[in-house]
């Protein structure tokens, strides 16, 4: 379990700017801060200011989703300890959004993600439109044979491994 929480590189996010240049239709994405362990998409956000970034906010058991004008100076540490953006800033609705970006503590190849445990990803992508894509996001050291789904977990239907 120690190595799913290493940090991993900073050049690890050349794959998500590959995804994006080979995906250009998601307009607008759901984006995450990252917890250490996870691949920081700070640099890849600022690298693309012609997509929409939204990020996620909890608030209750449920994720509600944010527009800053500067992600890197407008998130806050929130809930878990999680940087995620102030309830003034424009509020984006679920079915606006054309990707997610999701973290996770480990993925697998088929799309398997195993999360922190609370379920807020699962709950708010069982909402998202039919049509738009999950996108796991990890380290090369995240990627494991099998996360063991179970019932209730949402497959991703693509792992950009970094």
């Amino acid at each position: 379990m120690r190595r799913l929480l290493a940090k991993p590189p900073a050049s690890d996010a050349r794959a998500v700017d590959a995804w994006l240049g080979a995906n250009p239709a998601p307009r607008t994405i759901a984006a995450f801060a990252a917890l250490p362990g996870e691949v920081d998409l700070m640099d890849v956000i600022a690298r693309h200011p012609e997509r929409r970034w939204v990020f996620p906010r909890v608030e209750g058991d449920e994720l509600r989703f944010h527009a800053p004008g500067n992600p890197a100076a407008d998130l806050t540490s929130g809930v878990f300890g999680v940087r995620e953006p102030s309830p003034a800033l424009p509020v984006v609705e679920i079915a606006e959004i054309d990707a997610f970006f999701c973290p996770g503590l480990a993925f697998d190849a088929r799309g398997g993600r195993l999360g922190r445990g609370k379920g807020f990803y699962d709950r708010m992508l069982a909402a998202a439109r039919p049509d738009a894509l999950k996108i796991g996001i990890c380290s090369q050291a995240a990627r494991v044979d099998d996360t063991f789904p179970e019932s209730h977990d949402i497959a991703m239907d693509e792992v950009i491994f970094c």
